[in-house]
């Protein structure tokens, strides 16, 4: 798999025109959602050639073989080729789930990212996982397929609410916490809102293109861009489809950082002083509610999908230290359940 190449511009117009000059598509589809229609299509129309629009629902309980079927569909229904592209315009549901359609119709089309969320700007729409959910568990039908390029514009984030710009910054917390140990020494020192978002974007896409161009396909390094996820994804998982207790991504990575940092110092030798460092920056930005006692089982038995796991056997990736991580970490079923429990006990009591 090669890399689809990432530019991060301040012309989306003039990176636009650069993309699409010499090319001659049979087709082209813009895939939105009802809110990156109404606030990101705008910005871009002007800059395609002749195109047309895919819509579909927005939300990460959309992210189905049924909504696949009306994207497969609506490709169909306009006549698109294999010499057609499809431009992804959204967040991580977007990025993925159109990828992942352009890469199975008819065999493959070409299809370019431009991520508006910055979730999707520092971490989906980079390093070419494609896929769904099925049965209520995260990306678990997909493949790797890089985009032709990805096109990053940080005017995007001016469209966001506060939360999905929290959402995204878990994972340029990950980031740092996994390999940079000075960028999070700067990171904490400044508030969300006031973040240098150019400089902060660039950093992140730079560490995850890095690890991915050493392990494309995931079989060592690259796993340590799973740190928080193990939990953070049985947590947003469990929630997916509980009203009034649906948890954003980076939300839920968020608790799942929490917990994985204290396994860390359980399992992976992480200084007690920054499991408290990482454990009390994440509890004050993302005020995370506890979990009820009588779901934590629960939760812990999800994370027996995850899919780094080997047999029965869950493998974590967890720290070593701030700025270093290791992987394939051999984790039982009751150490995430204790993992959990702690999460509820770092809390302050006003969030319990």
């Amino acid at each position: 798999m090669t890399p689809g190449e990432v530019v991060i511009t301040r012309n989306l117009r003039e990176s636009l025109n650069t993309y699409f000059d010499g090319k001659n598509y049979s087709y082209v589809g813009v895939l939105v959602d009802e809110n990156t229609r109404a606030h990101c299509y705008d910005l871009v129309k002007d800059a395609l050639p002749p195109h047309i629009i895919l819509e579909i629902e927005s939300g990460e309980d959309k992210k189905t073989l049924d909504t696949c079927a009306s994207i497969w569909h609506q490709l169909t229904e306009a006549r698109f080729d294999r010499k057609s592209l499809l431009i992804n315009l959204g967040g991580g549901v977007i990025g993925d789930m159109g990828g992942f359609c352009a890469a199975t119709y008819k065999r493959g089309i070409e299809f370019i990212n431009l991520p508006t969320t910055l979730l999707a700007q520092v971490d989906a729409s980079i390093g070419g996982k494609l896929g769904i959910d099925f049965q209520g568990f995260k990306n678990h039908i997909g493949l790797f397929q890089s985009p032709q390029k990805v096109i990053i514009h940080d005017h995007f984030l001016n469209t966001l609410p506060y939360k999905e710009l929290r959402s995204g910054f878990a994972e340029v917390i990950k980031h740092n916490l996994i390999r940079d140990k000075a960028g999070w020494i700067n990171l904490i020192k400044t508030p969300l809102k006031e973040q240098p978002w150019y400089d902060i974007i660039a950093h992140s896409t730079r560490v995850k293109q890095e690890i991915v161009a050493e392990d494309p396909l995931e079989k060592g390094l690259r796993k340590i861009l799973n740190f928080g996820h193990t939990i953070g994804h049985a947590v947003e998982s469990f929630y997916l489809n509980k009203p009034g207790k649906h948890l954003l991504h980076g939300e839920a990575i968020a608790v799942g950082m929490i917990a994985e940092a204290q396994l860390s110092t359980w399992k992976n030798g992480m200084p007690e002083n920054e499991c408290s460092q990482i454990t009390n920056y994440l509890v004050d930005l993302y005020e995370p509610a506890p979990i009820d006692t009588n779901d934590i089982q629960e939760i812990s038995r999800l994370a027996l999908q995850d899919k780094k796991n080997q047999g029965l056997n869950i493998k974590c990736s967890l720290l070593e230290e701030i700025g270093k991580a290791n992987y394939d970490i051999p984790l039982e079923q009751k150490e995430i359940h204790d993992a959990l429990e702690q999460y509820n006990q770092l809390l302050p009591k006003h969030h319990q």
